[in-house]
C-alpha cells in the first residue's frame, strides 16, 4: 500500500476486489460490471480555503480555492474490500441539503444497548462459562455483554440509528424518502460470530462470504422485520434517541459465537490474547462489525471484543 502524488495529471487506478477477481476468474462470461462505488477517505475537506479558512482565502482568487484538496495524496487501490472505502461518496440531485443523514450506534435507547464501560466496546462471551463470568456483576447484568451461546436467554444487543443529527430541524419532521436508509450491509468475520435478531434469536441470511472469511449480510426495511424498523419516536426531548432531528430507521441484533470459537482455544490462541479483567483470566479477539447504509453509503465501525474465560 502507498499513497499516489496528485499533485500533477489526473490520476485513475482501479482495480478489481478480490471477489471481483474470482467472479472474472471463471472466465464463463457471467462476470459484468453493474455498478460502482467511489469514496472520499483521505479527504480533508477543511483545507477548502475560501474566506473561513483559519488562514484566510488563498490570494489567488476563488479558483484555487480547493487547490490543496485536489493536490492530496491519495491511497492507491488495493483488493481487500474489508479495507477501503469507508466514506462512499453518494449523489442526491437536490442543492437545498444543509444536513446529511448519519448512523449512530443507540447506548441510550435502555441499559441493553450500551457498550461496556471498562472497554469501551461490546463484549461477546462466547460460551456459558463466559457468559456466567462476564454477563453479570454481584448478580446483576453487566452493561454491554452479548450471550454469544444463550442469545435467546438476555444478555446487551446492538442497536444502530439513521436520520439527521441535528437540532436546527425539529425530530418531529419526518424526514425526507431519498435521505431514509431502507437497506443496511453487515460485515463481520465469519469465523467468529454470526448475526441473530434480537427478539427470537432468528439467524440472518448471509448474503455471501468473501475470501477473507468476511460475512456480508443484506437487511431491508419491510422485509428484514426481525431487524429493520422505521424509528416512530417524534418527540425531541425522548431519553431513548440518539438522533437529535428527524429520525429515520433503525437495525438491531445480536451477535452468536462461532462453534469453533465455542468448542476450541485454536483461533484465540492464533488470532487473539490473553488477559484478567475483575480476577477473571480469559482469552480475547478483538474485531469490528461495520454496518453500512446502501442507500446513503454511511457507516460505522463496533468494536467487539469476543471474550473466553480460562
Amino acid at each position: 500500500m502507498a499513497f499516489l502524488d496528485n499533485s500533477g495529471d489526473i490520476i485513475l487506478d482501479a482495480v478489481l476486489t478480490d471477489t471481483g477477481r474470482a467472479r472474472l476468474a471463471k472466465g464463463d462470461g457471467s462476470f459484468k460490471i453493474v455498478k460502482f462505488a467511489l469514496a472520499d477517505d483521505e479527504i480533508d475537506y477543511s483545507q477548502y480555503q475560501n474566506a473561513n479558512y483559519p488562514g484566510g482565502a488563498n490570494p489567488s482568487g476563488s479558483a484555487y480555492y480547493d487547490l490543496e484538496i485536489l493536490m492530496t495524496p491519495i491511497l492507491e487501490a488495493f483488493t481487500n474490500n474489508t479495507s477501503s472505502m469507508k466514506s462512499k461518496i453518494i449523489s442526491i440531485p437536490r442543492n437545498n441539503l444543509l444536513y446529511l443523514p448519519v448512523m449512530k450506534v443507540n447506548d441510550v435507547a435502555n441499559t441493553q444497548t450500551k457498550l461496556n464501560p471498562d472497554f469501551n466496546a461490546f463484549l461477546c462471551a462466547v460460551d456459558k462459562d463466559s457468559e456466567d463470568a462476564f454477563g453479570f456483576d454481584n448478580n446483576s447484568p453487566r452493561e454491554g455483554v452479548l450471550f454469544g451461546e444463550n442469545t435467546s436467554k438476555g444478555g446487551s444487543y446492538t442497536r444502530v440509528d439513521q436520520g439527521l443529527d441535528t437540532t436546527e430541524i425539529s425530530s418531529r419532521f419526518v424526514i425526507d424518502n431519498d435521505l431514509l436508509e431502507t437497506q443496511y450491509i453487515i460485515e463481520i468475520d465469519n469465523r467468529f460470530g454470526s448475526i441473530v435478531s434480537v427478539d427470537d434469536a432468528t439467524p440472518a441470511s448471509v448474503s455471501f462470504i468473501d475470501d477473507d472469511n468476511v460475512a456480508s449480510y443484506y437487511l431491508s426495511l419491510g422485509t428484514d422485520t426481525k431487524f429493520v424498523f422505521e424509528n416512530t419516536e417524534r418527540e425531541p426531548d425522548a431519553q431513548t434517541e440518539i438522533i437529535a432531528g428527524p429520525r429515520g430507521t433503525y437495525i438491531q441484533f445480536k451477535l452468536r459465537s462461532s462453534l469453533e470459537l465455542n468448542t476450541s482455544d485454536y483461533l484465540f490462541t492464533r488470532l487473539g490474547d490473553s488477559s484478567t479483567f475483575d480476577s477473571i483470566a480469559y482469552s480475547f479477539i478483538d474485531s469490528n462489525i461495520r454496518i453500512t447504509g446502501a442507500t446513503t453509503g454511511y457507516s460505522v465501525d463496533i468494536p467487539v471484543r469476543f471474550v473466553k474465560v480460562t
